[in-house]
């Protein structure tokens, strides 16, 4: 399995922000989905940090998505 932080084409609910940095820290979707909502009810700039990771973050490309299944 890839270690690279990509949004995957699986598993996505939004973007494919968090399940792509669950997958590169070994996490569950879930559980990184989980973190995110919770934060939000702290303050800060979660939102504006997801937007930007969704912008970096590149897509899986085709040829790693066949590979992973």
């Amino acid at each position: 399995m890839s270690r690279k932080l990509v949004r995957p084409r699986d598993h996505r609910m939004i973007a494919g922000v968090c399940a792509g940095l669950a997958r590169r820290f070994g996490l569950s979707a879930g559980m990184v989905r989980l973190i995110f909502v919770l934060s939000l009810i702290l303050p800060g700039t979660q939102v504006l940090v997801y937007l930007a990771l969704w912008i970096i973050m590149p897509n899986e490309d085709q040829r790693q998505a066949y590979a992973a299944n």
